[in-house]
């Protein structure tokens, strides 16, 4: 018996004009290479497309590929994976599987309250493969939960489970906050556990669980994945032996640059350096080879922008490379050195920035209103001052005249005084209303203020080869959190 074990294909995923046929291109190299080894079936273990409803430029072209694989007498079982259903639950693998294309082994009925699920035997080789869907946020878990594994446990024969669901005892542990599942939910005494959702290479086998087996993605589906996997690939099963199948389309160089204690001078020259060196291997391969750059550190002086990445860039360009990226999340410079986060996840580093500096700029606006108190203070009592010292001749000038022309300005003094008391508490009035309508216009604009400050604060610039899908999703996640804040 002979399969290939496919899974996270992801087509339509990356939307970066130089990576977007990637992922297609992968899926028909994997497809390619099966029908050349004369596997007897394939497996794809969820996530085919990147969406329910895919490209149907992407669509025609996997469709093709498909019909090829079945002229052939190559069936394809598949399940649906997390990015695969839509949230009214509709999914083209439906389509697919209508069209005869493809057999969706997730299939079977409750009794009594308990999933009893059937196995799809293929006609070839007699395995019996079965399966469960994966959802987004583990939302499959219920139906682990409710699963009849006595049933599953009991069948004779070449048994095949696949899942799209991450098994809690196989997470690495840069993974260890994903979703996940015990693999208890999973049953028992199956030949092959056929995996996918975890971007993992892995082959493992634990206690009455032989061959778990996680082929990881077809393309590398970030720049983390594109940085430590370089490729995809996929597994072969071959009679109890199992190869990997590495899906080459590009070459990838990875810098790790740390710019701590260096100026944005010696950063550059050092990174030129470098990448010299470092493509020279690829030198005749420069057309098919992606970079990347990763800087972390606290640079001396200056500022980012004064290396000129962008220049850097041209020049990587200029000599042929296909593909520039750069990660520059963990590097600052002295002015931003109080921004102390000792966090993973990018989710978390925003979080924690949007904390801390709300409190800053709730602090600044606090020392800006104590300042300007203290500024009228000091002119009142200027004020106050310069009355007293135009006061002093006016008393000298009135002790020398008449008894009753003191009398007289006494009277007058009076009348004044009382229409000076009625000016002056109608100006108080108008003063609070004035000042009430003030405030709320300076709260308006502190608000104003402090979400244009926390927007600087946060990385809102689409980074190099980002996913547009990815940084329209990090802005309105962005956008939320400052509204619940």
């Amino acid at each position: 018996m002979k399969f290939a074990h496919i899974a996270d294909c992801h087509i339509g995923s990356w939307r970066d004009p130089k990576l977007r046929e990637a992922s297609l291109e992968a899926f028909l190299m994997a497809a390619a290479k099966s029908k050349e080894e004369l596997v007897d079936f394939i497996l794809i273990c969820g996530d085919l497309f990147n969406t329910s409803l895919p490209a149907i430029d992407k669509l025609k072209i996997v469709v093709k590929k498909l019909k090829e694989l079945k002229e052939s007498d190559i069936p394809v079982y598949i399940i649906p994976g997390s990015h695969d259903f839509s949230p009214s639950g509709k999914t083209i693998l439906d389509v697919l599987e209508n069209a005869g294309l493809v057999t969706n082994v997730v299939k079977g009925k409750v009794v009594e309250n308990k999933l009893s699920l059937v196995f799809t035997e293929d006609k070839k080789t007699g395995a019996k493969i079965t399966g469960l869907l994966g959802k987004k946020g583990m939302l499959e878990k219920s139906y682990y939960e409710a699963l009849d594994k006595e049933h599953l446990e009991q069948e004779q024969g070449f048994k095949i489970f696949m899942f799209h669901t991450a098994l809690t005892e196989l997470k690495p542990k840069e993974l260890e906050d994903m979703d996940s599942a015990p693999v208890s939910l999973l049953p028992k005494g199956f030949d092959y556990y056929a995996g996918g959702h975890v971007h993992i290479i892995s082959h493992q086998s634990l206690e009455g669980y032989t061959s778990i087996v996680y082929p990881g993605p077809l393309f590398p589906n970030n720049f983390k994945e594109i940085e430590e996997l370089k490729h995809g690939g996929f597994y072969i099963y071959e009679d109890g032996n199992l190869t990997y199948f590495p899906i080459k389309i590009y070459n990838v160089v990875s810098l790790y640059f740390d710019c701590n204690n260096k100026t944005p001078q010696e950063i550059r020259k050092e990174l030129l350096d470098r990448l010299e060196s470092e493509l020279e291997m690829v030198k005749d391969e420069l057309n098919k080879t992606i970079v990347t750059i990763r800087m972390f550190g606290l640079i001396r002086d200056g500022k980012i922008s004064d290396i000129n990445l962008d220049d850097i860039f041209e020049q990587l360009y200029q000599k042929g490379v296909y593909f520039v990226m750069k990660n520059t999340t963990k590097l600052t410079t002295a002015e931003f050195e109080e921004i102390k986060i000792n966090l993973e996840k990018s989710n978390d580093i925003e979080e924690a920035l949007i904390k801390e500096h709300i409190g800053k700029v709730r602090l600044n606006l606090k020392f800006g209103k104590a300042e300007n108190k203290l500024s009228e203070q000091k002119e009142g009592t200027q004020r106050t001052e310069q009355k007293e010292e135009n006061e002093i001749p006016e008393q000298k000038e009135e002790t020398q005249t008449t008894e009753q022309e003191e009398e007289n300005e006494i009277s007058e003094q009076k009348e004044e005084t009382q229409t000076t008391e009625q000016e002056e508490t109608l100006t108080t009035k108008q003063k609070e209303e004035i000042s009430g309508r003030q405030e709320e216009i300076n709260e308006s604009n502190e608000q104003i203020n402090t979400i244009k400050q926390l927007m600087n604060y946060l990385d809102l610039e689409k980074m190099e080869g980002e996913r547009v899908i990815d940084f329209e999703q990090r802005i309105k996640d962005n956008f939320k959190k400052l509204l619940r804040l």
